[in-house]
């Protein structure tokens, strides 16, 4: 068995030119060439971007909601109170609460993808941050996760909507849906995160601001993408 997915990753890798820029279509096409596994691989993008992040006018961090999703079902956590609550539930969130969730988180509960608040529950959250903060899910304003509207922000997060934030050495990762998915979903579901990316380039960034773009799955090598073709393409 071993054996069998060494030789089919070294057939996967001979199919990708390292060295060639491929436009957003045939990266796409070549992806899905590149599939031999049986399970429904995640899609997923590394963008590098010309900024340093130790600069806090260079942080690049939001959120963007994919018109396609991501293909998988997202547990959503909101901490509200008051006629909020209801607001979450009928929304669809999975859990809503105030600090009964704090203190099952505190136990080491963590079945949950998303996590939002409203501005007033977040004296409880901070109480969590420690173990929020690390594993990505803290509520952020830049990201759209604190907010008083509530049904909407639940709406987008259970709909598809991701959040990014630039690494240390400048590179932003995130997923863009299933190895499933039709081409162009995926290519849809990129264009929307490099449009978003785009439009988030700080003032202060010098230079080349999309450095390069490549798109992989769980168990495919990288393909690279022709960064400035797709720029020109969502102009």
């Amino acid at each position: 068995m071993g054996r069998r997915a060494g030789k089919n990753q070294r057939a996967a890798r001979e199919k990708v030119d390292s060295e060639k820029l491929y436009t957003l279509k045939e990266a796409i096409e070549l992806l899905k060439a590149c599939n031999y596994t049986k399970f429904d691989q995640s899609v997923d993008v590394a963008v590098r971007l010309g900024v340093d992040p130790k600069h806090a006018d260079q942080m690049v961090r939001g959120a963007v909601a994919l018109p396609h999703g991501i293909g998988k079902s997202v547990r959503v956590l909101v901490f509200a109170k008051g006629d909020k609550v209801a607001e979450a539930r009928d929304a669809g969130a999975d859990f809503v609460g105030g600090d009964d969730l704090v203190e099952k988180i505190k136990g080491g509960w963590l079945e949950f993808d998303k996590v939002c608040a409203t501005p007033d529950m977040m004296a409880a959250v901070g109480k969590i941050g420690r173990v929020l903060g690390p594993r990505g899910l803290m509520p952020n304003p830049k990201t759209g996760t604190v907010t008083f509207d509530i049904g909407r922000t639940v709406a987008d997060l259970k709909g598809g909507k991701i959040d990014f934030r630039v690494e240390k050495a400048g590179i932003v990762h995130a997923p863009i849906g299933r190895m499933s998915f039709d081409n162009d979903k995926l290519e849809e579901n990129m264009r929307s995160l490099v449009e978003a990316l785009q439009k988030m380039k700080p003032s202060s960034a010098k230079g080349t601001y999309m450095k390069g773009i490549s798109v992989s799955g769980t168990m495919t090598p990288g393909i690279r993408i022709d960064a400035p073709a797709l720029l020109r393409e969502l102009r």
